[in-house]
């Protein structure tokens, strides 16, 4: 689909009947969301530049995601989408700008493309170049972006408080609860992973956007840059925070489960010494020898409890003034 923004903030989709002669001068961003082969070949006609393909959007080296050809600026950059499910993911965005015009093109669904369009769609100010309205979308991306961090914050302090509780509340988890939050802390720390592979990569593009000609010959463009560039340096610093607590996150939560299984093995090992005296007891006078006197006592069998039990007692009573228990 092809979608097609004026400078009055109007939008309309163009279909394949609207496929002759150059695009309206009023036209100043084509947003292309998964177009087929002809919607490309019918922009790149009508345009007379070529489109980068799928896989070349996927290509990671910085000469085929900044570049500039035949008068146009190519840029792409991977963005965050899909953040409120457990899988966030990310998606190749090209940036280009081309004359007095932007020209996105994108096979995914980021909510800072709806976000924007939708203000552009309300807004009463007229944009007045693509420059301008490229650094005002990358601006709205990295608003999201912070926003998806914030998002991730907020899981933090409640995965934080189902963790670290008191250890009443502590003894009534249920079984495995240690080992299904790591798979949460999973889920967290690969959000903030992919956000901050969203921001190294926005911040070669601001870097590569700010050295062009086409944004220094123009103040607005050129300080809207400014700031997502200022604004990409401190939500990667805060990214970094984020992977910083998650990592605690994941040692405490190891830690803990180390201590309920030590704690286990300790009641095992306790027990095995507590019921050793006893099982010694009844271990001798299972014997099977002939001359035993003990075996004609008439109180034999009762004073071979009472010393099984004592010997039983007397051990865990030990323990219990030492503190093991």
């Amino acid at each position: 689909m092809i979608r097609a923004y004026r400078t009055d903030g109007s939008a309309e989709v163009i279909g394949p009947d609207d496929a002759t002669g150059d695009f309206d001068a009023s036209i100043i961003w084509l947003d292309l969301i998964s177009p087929t082969k002809e919607e490309e070949q019918q922009v790149e006609k009508r345009l007379g530049i070529p489109l980068p393909t799928p896989e070349e959007l996927k290509d990671i080296e910085p000469s085929s995601r900044l570049y500039v050809e035949n008068g146009g600026v190519y840029m792409t950059a991977s963005l965050i989408y899909k953040v409120e499910t457990d899988l966030a993911r990310l998606t190749d965005v090209a940036f280009i700008l081309h004359g007095n015009r932007l020209i996105t093109i994108r096979y995914a669904e980021p909510k800072s493309f709806a976000l924007f369009s939708a203000s552009l769609l309300r807004a009463t100010e007229q944009c007045p170049t693509g420059t301008v309205l490229l650094g005002r979308l990358l601006e709205t991306v990295v608003d999201r972006t912070a926003e998806v961090l914030e998002i991730l914050a907020t899981r933090l302090d409640a995965l934080s408080i189902s963790v670290f509780v008191d250890r009443k509340a502590a003894k009534r988890r249920p079984p495995r609860f240690l080992e299904d939050k790591l798979l949460d802390i999973a889920s967290h720390h690969q959000l903030v992973s992919k956000a901050r592979d969203s921001l190294i990569s926005l911040s070669r593009l601001v870097t590569f956007l700010q050295s062009q000609q086409v944004v220094r010959r123009e103040e607005e463009a050129a300080e809207l840059c400014l700031v997502v560039a200022r604004d990409v340096q401190s939500l990667a610093e805060h990214a970094a925070f984020v992977s910083n607590n998650i990592t605690f996150m994941l040692d405490a939560s190891l830690g803990l489960i180390n201590v309920e299984q030590n704690a286990i093995i300790k009641i095992f090992s306790i027990a095995s010494v507590v019921f050793l005296p006893p099982t010694l007891v009844a271990s001798i006078y299972g014997m099977n020898f002939h001359f035993m006197p003990e075996l004609d006592w008439n109180y034999g069998y009762a004073l071979a409890l009472f010393g099984m039990l004592i010997s039983a007692v007397i051990p865990f009573l030990f323990f219990r003034w030492k503190g093991w228990l």
